[in-house]
């Protein structure tokens, strides 16, 4: 499976580390930016190129970084096919019910709530954990589009 990947400045150290951990993994990961710090950067700069890359190549998947994840999942569910959820911490259980009931296909991250090990305890159970294919999530998905 394809990860697209990409932050903002306020997500871009915590990118950097995951990027050398799904690849320890030996996963297909392609960074979208940004490749060097810029404070004060738009994350939409990244994260649209990233939704538009899950949203065309079905099957990947996203992990968009930022200082809370929101903005950025805003940005991914704009793009048609794409389903971001947020997650910067807490209960696990939303990263699996995220997967198993809404088949999310890019996971939002808030960089300033999460240290190092949470991330990527929350990535490797994301990535992990597959989509129930019930019929009523089935049905409940396809009314998004």
């Amino acid at each position: 499976m394809k990860i697209y990947i990409a932050s903002d400045h306020a997500g871009f150290e915590l990118k950097q580390k995951l990027i050398n951990f799904l690849r320890e993994q030996g996963r297909d990961v392609e960074d979208l930016g940004p490749s060097i710090y810029i404070e004060g950067d738009d994350y939409s700069d990244t994260i649209v190129p990233l939704a538009v890359n899950v949203a065309q190549n079905k099957g990947s998947s996203g992990i968009a970084i930022g200082g809370s994840g929101q903005g950025e999942a805003m940005v991914c569910n704009r793009a048609p096919g794409v389903r971001a959820a947020v997650y910067y911490g807490g209960s696990h259980e939303v990263l699996t019910l995220s997967r198993q009931h809404n088949d999310a296909n890019v996971l939002a991250l808030g960089a300033r709530f999460m240290l190092e090990e949470e991330a990527k305890e929350a990535v490797s159970l994301w990535l992990e954990t597959p989509f129930s294919n019930d019929e009523r999530h089935v049905r409940r998905i396809a009314k998004l589009s």
